[in-house]
Protein backbone atom coordinates (compact mmCIF):
# COMPACT_ATOMS: atom_id res chain seq x y z
CA UNK A 1 0.00 0.00 0.00
CA UNK A 2 1.25 3.48 -0.85
CA UNK A 3 1.58 6.08 1.92
CA UNK A 4 -1.14 8.69 2.33
CA UNK A 5 -0.64 11.55 -0.13
CA UNK A 6 1.28 9.51 -2.72
CA UNK A 7 -0.36 9.19 -6.14
CA UNK A 8 1.18 7.36 -9.10
CA UNK A 9 0.22 8.77 -12.49
CA UNK A 10 1.05 5.74 -14.60
CA UNK A 11 1.99 6.75 -18.13
CA UNK A 12 2.59 5.00 -21.41
CA UNK A 13 6.15 3.91 -22.22
CA UNK A 14 7.02 7.13 -24.03
CA UNK A 15 6.74 8.98 -20.71
CA UNK A 16 7.91 7.85 -17.31
CA UNK A 17 5.44 7.55 -14.48
CA UNK A 18 4.82 10.72 -12.49
CA UNK A 19 4.70 10.34 -8.71
CA UNK A 20 2.81 13.12 -6.94
CA UNK A 21 3.37 13.49 -3.20
CA UNK A 22 1.00 15.87 -1.41
CA UNK A 23 1.56 16.93 2.19
CA UNK A 24 -0.06 19.32 4.61
CA UNK A 25 2.00 22.29 3.46
CA UNK A 26 3.68 21.35 0.17
CA UNK A 27 3.52 19.02 -2.80
CA UNK A 28 6.18 17.42 -4.96
CA UNK A 29 6.38 15.59 -8.29
CA UNK A 30 8.95 12.93 -9.12
CA UNK A 31 9.78 12.84 -12.86
CA UNK A 32 7.95 14.74 -15.58
CA UNK A 33 7.62 12.52 -18.68
CA UNK A 34 8.54 13.17 -22.31
CA UNK A 35 8.18 16.59 -23.91
CA UNK A 36 5.49 15.65 -26.44
CA UNK A 37 3.30 14.60 -23.51
CA UNK A 38 3.88 17.87 -21.64
CA UNK A 39 0.30 19.19 -22.09
CA UNK A 40 -1.05 15.89 -20.76
CA UNK A 41 1.44 16.00 -17.88
CA UNK A 42 0.29 19.49 -16.91
CA UNK A 43 -3.36 18.44 -17.06
CA UNK A 44 -2.80 15.28 -15.00
CA UNK A 45 -0.79 17.10 -12.34
CA UNK A 46 -3.25 20.00 -12.13
CA UNK A 47 -6.18 17.60 -11.72
CA UNK A 48 -4.37 15.56 -9.06
CA UNK A 49 -3.35 18.69 -7.13
CA UNK A 50 -7.05 19.65 -6.87
CA UNK A 51 -6.40 23.37 -6.58
CA UNK A 52 -3.10 23.22 -4.71
CA UNK A 53 0.18 24.40 -6.17
CA UNK A 54 3.21 22.32 -7.06
CA UNK A 55 6.22 23.25 -4.93
CA UNK A 56 8.96 20.75 -5.77
CA UNK A 57 10.06 18.80 -8.85
CA UNK A 58 12.54 15.93 -8.52
CA UNK A 59 14.22 13.96 -11.32
CA UNK A 60 15.54 10.47 -10.65
CA UNK A 61 17.77 10.88 -13.70
CA UNK A 62 17.94 13.07 -16.77
CA UNK A 63 16.84 10.82 -19.62
CA UNK A 64 14.37 12.62 -21.84
CA UNK A 65 11.39 10.48 -20.85
CA UNK A 66 11.88 11.45 -17.20
CA UNK A 67 12.61 15.17 -17.47
CA UNK A 68 11.09 16.22 -20.81
CA UNK A 69 8.21 17.92 -19.01
CA UNK A 70 10.45 19.93 -16.68
CA UNK A 71 10.37 23.11 -18.77
CA UNK A 72 6.58 23.09 -19.08
CA UNK A 73 6.15 22.55 -15.33
CA UNK A 74 8.64 25.29 -14.52
CA UNK A 75 6.75 27.68 -16.81
CA UNK A 76 3.42 26.78 -15.23
CA UNK A 77 4.69 26.94 -11.64
CA UNK A 78 7.20 29.85 -11.51
CA UNK A 79 8.17 29.18 -7.87
CA UNK A 80 8.85 25.49 -8.49
CA UNK A 81 12.02 24.21 -6.80
CA UNK A 82 13.77 21.66 -9.04
CA UNK A 83 16.17 19.00 -7.75
CA UNK A 84 18.36 16.87 -10.05
CA UNK A 85 21.12 14.30 -9.42
CA UNK A 86 24.55 15.93 -9.44
CA UNK A 87 26.28 13.97 -12.21
CA UNK A 88 25.05 16.00 -15.18
CA UNK A 89 24.46 19.30 -13.42
CA UNK A 90 27.20 21.16 -15.29
CA UNK A 91 25.70 20.10 -18.62
CA UNK A 92 22.24 21.24 -17.56
CA UNK A 93 23.70 24.54 -16.42
CA UNK A 94 25.41 25.14 -19.77
CA UNK A 95 22.70 23.21 -21.63
CA UNK A 96 24.63 20.68 -23.71
CA UNK A 97 22.17 18.35 -25.54
CA UNK A 98 25.06 16.18 -26.73
CA UNK A 99 26.47 15.52 -23.26
CA UNK A 100 22.94 15.06 -21.92
CA UNK A 101 22.42 12.37 -24.64
CA UNK A 102 19.35 13.99 -26.19
CA UNK A 103 21.00 14.59 -29.56
CA UNK A 104 22.86 11.24 -29.67
CA UNK A 105 19.63 9.29 -29.04
CA UNK A 106 17.58 11.34 -31.52
CA UNK A 107 15.26 12.52 -28.75
CA UNK A 108 14.04 15.94 -27.64
CA UNK A 109 14.11 17.77 -24.33
CA UNK A 110 13.33 21.49 -23.94
CA UNK A 111 15.88 23.38 -21.89
CA UNK A 112 15.20 23.54 -18.16
CA UNK A 113 17.03 24.75 -15.09
CA UNK A 114 17.57 23.38 -11.61
CA UNK A 115 17.89 24.77 -8.09
CA UNK A 116 19.35 22.03 -5.91
CA UNK A 117 21.24 18.75 -6.17
CA UNK A 118 19.81 15.41 -5.13
CA UNK A 119 22.90 14.03 -3.41
CA UNK A 120 23.18 10.28 -2.73
CA UNK A 121 23.54 9.57 0.97
CA UNK A 122 21.23 12.41 1.97
CA UNK A 123 17.51 12.70 2.65
CA UNK A 124 14.84 14.87 1.06
CA UNK A 125 11.42 15.78 2.41
CA UNK A 126 8.69 15.46 -0.21
CA UNK A 127 5.22 16.29 1.06
CA UNK A 128 5.19 15.00 4.64
CA UNK A 129 7.55 12.09 3.93
CA UNK A 130 11.31 11.83 4.31
CA UNK A 131 13.01 9.90 1.51
CA UNK A 132 16.52 8.48 1.42
CA UNK A 133 18.52 9.23 -1.73
CA UNK A 134 20.58 6.29 -3.04
CA UNK A 135 22.92 6.19 -6.03
CA UNK A 136 21.66 3.71 -8.64
CA UNK A 137 24.19 3.49 -11.46
CA UNK A 138 23.71 1.08 -14.34
CA UNK A 139 20.87 2.13 -16.62
CA UNK A 140 22.24 5.65 -16.19
CA UNK A 141 25.52 6.29 -14.34
CA UNK A 142 24.06 9.28 -12.48
CA UNK A 143 20.61 7.93 -11.57
CA UNK A 144 19.22 7.78 -8.04
CA UNK A 145 16.42 5.86 -6.37
CA UNK A 146 14.33 7.18 -3.48
CA UNK A 147 13.36 5.07 -0.45
CA UNK A 148 10.82 5.95 2.26
CA UNK A 149 11.74 3.71 5.22
CA UNK A 150 8.55 4.06 7.27
CA UNK A 151 6.33 2.59 4.53
CA UNK A 152 9.23 0.79 2.81
CA UNK A 153 8.25 2.27 -0.55
CA UNK A 154 10.94 2.55 -3.22
CA UNK A 155 10.84 4.82 -6.25
CA UNK A 156 13.09 2.72 -8.48
CA UNK A 157 12.93 4.68 -11.77
CA UNK A 158 14.54 2.44 -14.43
CA UNK A 159 16.82 0.55 -12.04
CA UNK A 160 14.14 -2.08 -11.44
CA UNK A 161 10.89 -2.85 -13.22
CA UNK A 162 8.53 -5.68 -12.42
CA UNK A 163 10.04 -7.66 -15.28
CA UNK A 164 13.54 -6.24 -15.68
CA UNK A 165 15.29 -2.86 -15.94
CA UNK A 166 16.10 -0.18 -18.47
CA UNK A 167 18.68 -0.33 -21.26
CA UNK A 168 22.20 -0.07 -19.82
CA UNK A 169 23.18 3.00 -21.82
CA UNK A 170 26.88 3.17 -20.79
CA UNK A 171 27.33 -0.24 -22.45
CA UNK A 172 26.33 1.33 -25.78
CA UNK A 173 29.20 3.78 -25.41
CA UNK A 174 31.75 1.06 -24.67
CA UNK A 175 31.77 1.40 -20.88
CA UNK A 176 31.43 -1.67 -18.67
CA UNK A 177 28.28 -1.09 -16.64
CA UNK A 178 26.70 -4.49 -16.07
CA UNK A 179 28.52 -4.70 -12.71
CA UNK A 180 26.87 -1.41 -11.75
CA UNK A 181 23.47 -2.87 -12.60
CA UNK A 182 24.21 -5.84 -10.33
CA UNK A 183 25.29 -3.56 -7.47
CA UNK A 184 22.10 -1.51 -7.80
CA UNK A 185 19.97 -4.66 -7.74
CA UNK A 186 21.85 -5.74 -4.60
CA UNK A 187 21.22 -2.32 -3.06
CA UNK A 188 17.50 -2.55 -3.75
CA UNK A 189 17.38 -6.03 -2.22
CA UNK A 190 19.20 -4.75 0.89
CA UNK A 191 16.60 -2.01 1.37
CA UNK A 192 13.88 -4.68 1.54
CA UNK A 193 11.13 -2.55 0.00
CA UNK A 194 7.53 -3.70 0.37
CA UNK A 195 6.30 -1.68 -2.60
CA UNK A 196 8.16 -0.47 -5.69
CA UNK A 197 7.07 2.40 -7.93
CA UNK A 198 9.01 1.87 -11.16
CA UNK A 199 9.72 4.41 -13.85
CA UNK A 200 7.40 2.54 -16.21
CA UNK A 201 4.53 0.18 -15.49
CA UNK A 202 2.36 -0.25 -12.39
CA UNK A 203 3.58 -0.20 -8.81
CA UNK A 204 4.21 -3.73 -7.56
CA UNK A 205 4.84 -5.68 -4.37
CA UNK A 206 6.38 -8.92 -5.67
CA UNK A 207 9.88 -7.64 -4.99
CA UNK A 208 11.67 -11.02 -4.73
CA UNK A 209 10.26 -12.13 -8.08
CA UNK A 210 11.21 -8.83 -9.73
CA UNK A 211 14.76 -9.02 -8.40
CA UNK A 212 15.10 -12.62 -9.57
CA UNK A 213 13.82 -11.66 -13.03
CA UNK A 214 16.24 -8.72 -13.19
CA UNK A 215 19.20 -10.90 -12.24
CA UNK A 216 18.23 -13.52 -14.81
CA UNK A 217 17.96 -10.84 -17.48
CA UNK A 218 21.30 -9.35 -16.48
CA UNK A 219 22.99 -12.78 -16.55
CA UNK A 220 21.73 -13.22 -20.11
CA UNK A 221 23.18 -9.87 -21.18
CA UNK A 222 26.51 -10.57 -19.46
CA UNK A 223 26.73 -13.93 -21.23
CA UNK A 224 25.79 -12.38 -24.59
CA UNK A 225 26.49 -8.61 -24.67
CA UNK A 226 25.40 -8.34 -28.32
CA UNK A 227 21.92 -9.45 -27.21
CA UNK A 228 21.74 -6.34 -25.05
CA UNK A 229 23.09 -4.11 -27.82
CA UNK A 230 20.49 -5.41 -30.26
CA UNK A 231 17.76 -4.98 -27.65
CA UNK A 232 18.90 -1.40 -27.06
CA UNK A 233 18.75 -0.57 -30.76
CA UNK A 234 15.18 -1.89 -30.96
CA UNK A 235 14.24 0.12 -27.85
CA UNK A 236 15.50 3.33 -29.49
CA UNK A 237 13.49 2.55 -32.63
CA UNK A 238 10.39 1.73 -30.60
CA UNK A 239 10.74 4.93 -28.58
CA UNK A 240 10.81 7.01 -31.76
CA UNK A 241 7.83 5.11 -33.08
CA UNK A 242 5.95 5.80 -29.85
CA UNK A 243 6.67 9.48 -30.38
CA UNK A 244 5.75 9.64 -34.08
CA UNK A 245 3.16 6.82 -34.15
CA UNK A 246 3.75 6.30 -37.89
CA UNK A 247 6.64 6.87 -40.28
CA UNK A 248 7.64 5.61 -43.73
CA UNK A 249 10.53 3.16 -43.84
CA UNK A 250 12.96 5.42 -45.81
CA UNK A 251 12.38 8.25 -43.34
CA UNK A 252 12.83 5.89 -40.38
CA UNK A 253 16.13 4.65 -41.79
CA UNK A 254 17.20 8.25 -42.48
CA UNK A 255 16.41 9.16 -38.87
CA UNK A 256 18.48 6.22 -37.63
CA UNK A 257 21.37 7.19 -39.91
CA UNK A 258 21.27 10.73 -38.46
CA UNK A 259 21.21 9.45 -34.87
CA UNK A 260 24.73 9.06 -33.43
CA UNK A 261 23.88 6.15 -31.12
CA UNK A 262 22.73 4.09 -34.11
CA UNK A 263 25.91 4.84 -36.02
CA UNK A 264 27.93 3.93 -32.92
CA UNK A 265 26.08 0.65 -32.38
CA UNK A 266 26.33 -0.29 -36.06
CA UNK A 267 30.02 0.54 -36.42
CA UNK A 268 31.06 -1.24 -33.20
CA UNK A 269 28.86 -4.33 -33.39
CA UNK A 270 27.16 -4.82 -36.77
CA UNK A 271 29.46 -3.20 -39.33
CA UNK A 272 29.47 -6.34 -41.48
CA UNK A 273 25.82 -5.58 -42.30
CA UNK A 274 24.60 -2.84 -44.63
CA UNK A 275 23.20 -0.08 -42.40
CA UNK A 276 19.81 0.18 -44.14
CA UNK A 277 19.36 -3.59 -44.18
CA UNK A 278 20.34 -3.80 -40.50
CA UNK A 279 17.74 -1.18 -39.48
CA UNK A 280 15.14 -2.84 -41.70
CA UNK A 281 15.87 -6.16 -39.98
CA UNK A 282 15.40 -4.57 -36.55
CA UNK A 283 12.07 -3.15 -37.67
CA UNK A 284 11.02 -6.58 -38.94
CA UNK A 285 11.77 -7.98 -35.48
CA UNK A 286 9.61 -5.28 -33.89
CA UNK A 287 6.80 -6.24 -36.25
CA UNK A 288 7.17 -9.95 -35.48
CA UNK A 289 7.07 -9.25 -31.74
CA UNK A 290 3.89 -7.20 -32.10
CA UNK A 291 5.60 -3.93 -31.11
CA UNK A 292 5.02 -2.42 -34.57
CA UNK A 293 2.99 -3.05 -37.71
CA UNK A 294 3.88 -2.58 -41.35
CA UNK A 295 1.79 -1.75 -44.38
CA UNK A 296 4.06 -1.48 -47.39
CA UNK A 297 6.58 1.25 -46.54
CA UNK A 298 4.53 2.62 -43.64
CA UNK A 299 5.68 1.57 -40.16
CA UNK A 300 3.17 2.11 -37.35
CA UNK A 301 3.27 1.81 -33.61
CA UNK A 302 1.35 -1.18 -32.26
Amino acid sequence: MLPHGVTVLERGWLSSNNILICGRESSALIDSGYCTHAPQTLALVEAALAGNKLDVLVNTHLHSDHCGGNAALQNSYPDLLTWIPPGMAQHVRSWDPDALTYSPTGQSCPQFGFDRLLLPGTEIVLGDLTWQVHAAAGHDPHAVVLFEPASRVLVSADALWESGFGVVFPELEGSDAFDEVAKTIDLIESLSPQMVIPGHGPAFSGIANAIAAARKRLDGFVANPDKHIKYAAKVLLKFKLLELQAIELPAFIAWARATPYFLLIHSHHFSALDFSQWVDHLIQELVRSGAASRDGLMIRNA
